[in-house]
């Protein structure tokens, strides 16, 4: 017998722009729009007292994960140009929060690296994700939210095959 969230989940919902319908398929795709701008807007205003952009914060964090990177690395991890994730290392590197250091292997290279002055911006910015991420995912079991990370996982490939 169906309830009515069985009813809800396959019910096709007015547009707000006349009278077509909206699909599911449209439904979800504009509602992960409207998301990530939200958590975007949310995070932005939560650090802004840490005088941190979320471009700046992205960046010591994944530094932070792959310390020894190299710019290109980096670039390739934030899925933006290497002239741009130089110019925030750069920024970045003037600040104090990270560093560039020659590599062994290859002396054209140069390795980044988070700075000790970091470390406290990272865990202050890392339990404001956590608090931001608890609050996502209020009322998600463990279960369901590997089943939407695999959801996920699927959409981002897809996305990226153009």
């Amino acid at each position: 017998m169906a309830t009515d969230a069985d009813n809800k989940s396959t019910e096709v919902k007015k547009s707000p722009f006349g009278n077509r319908e909206e699909s599911p398929k449209r439904h979800v795709g504009l509602r992960m729009t409207v998301i990530a701008r939200l958590l975007r807007n949310n995070f932005d205003r939560k650090v802004a007292v840490l005088n941190v952009t979320r471009s700046q914060w992205a960046m010591i964090a994944t530094v932070a994960r792959h310390p020894g990177s190299t710019q290109r690395t980096i670039a390739e991890y934030l899925e933006m140009s290497e002239a741009s994730a130089g110019r925030l290392i750069d920024r970045l590197c003037a600040d104090g929060l990270l560093e560039r250091r020659d590599r062994r292997d290859d002396r054209r290279a140069r390795a980044v690296y988070p700075t000790e002055q970091a470390r406290p911006l990272l865990v202050r910015l890392g339990a404001i994700a956590n608090e931001s991420e608890q609050r996502m995912f209020n009322g998600f079991s463990d279960e369901e939210i590997e089943q939407m990370r695999g959801f996920m996982d699927r959409i981002y490939d897809n996305v990226c095959r153009g």
